[in-house]
């Protein structure tokens, strides 16, 4: 039997590691389904994720022996997914990777079958959300904004999921369609 791909990307501050945090903790005991963990130049800690922190020289050693299956940057930042990931979906498993809107043409190359799953945000919603995290200012804010605008007309292709409610309504949406796609290779 196949396994899915499931590639989540959203806005920044779309709640998209909310989501995955969410899912992961309803789909924990499924042994068919493994959420990845992203291999990312930030310390320990830092971000709404867990995640494997890694130096720069660690992250280019990693990409020079071809540890990572899919890998890329973004916001002065190095992610990565590794090759483990090649082995959880030969082994049939369902896997969920927190990917990046910009990689996507390419993830799709490395990997056809892979299912892109968008977390939408309203336009609204989103900037309330930035600018309550702190993290930027409002004109930071603001270029976030002005490029999720840019990558949204691009168009998508794959499942959408407003996230503009309460955490579990989306929550379970997602938990929902990973349920739905585990096992195969292909779900809609």
């Amino acid at each position: 039997m196949g396994a899915a791909l499931i590639y989540v990307v959203g806005a920044s501050g779309s709640g998209k590691d909310s989501l995955m945090r969410y899912a992961r903790e309803r789909l924990c005991t499924d042994p068919g389904i493994c959420f990845a963990h992203r291999y990312i130049t930030r310390p320990a800690g830092a971000g709404g994720e867990n995640h494997v922190a890694l130096t720069e020289e660690e992250f280019a050693a990693r990409c020079q022996a071809r540890l990572f299956a899919l890998h890329w940057e973004s916001h002065g930042l190095r992610y990565g997914i590794g090759i483990e990931l090649n082995q959880w979906l030969g082994k049939g498993v369902t896997v969920v990777v927190n990917g990046s809107r910009e990689y996507l043409h390419e993830a799709w190359k490395r990997y056809p079958e892979l299912l892109p799953v968008h977390i939408e945000v309203a336009h609204d919603v989103l900037r309330e959300r930035l600018l309550s995290r702190g993290r930027e200012t409002p004109a930071q804010v603001e270029k976030r904004l002005e490029r999720n605008r840019g990558l949204q007309s691009c168009g998508f292709h794959g499942t959408v999921i407003p996230n503009n409610e309460t955490l579990d309504v989306a929550g379970e949406a997602l938990v929902d369609l990973i349920r739905k796609c585990s096992g195969a290779f292909a779900c809609a």
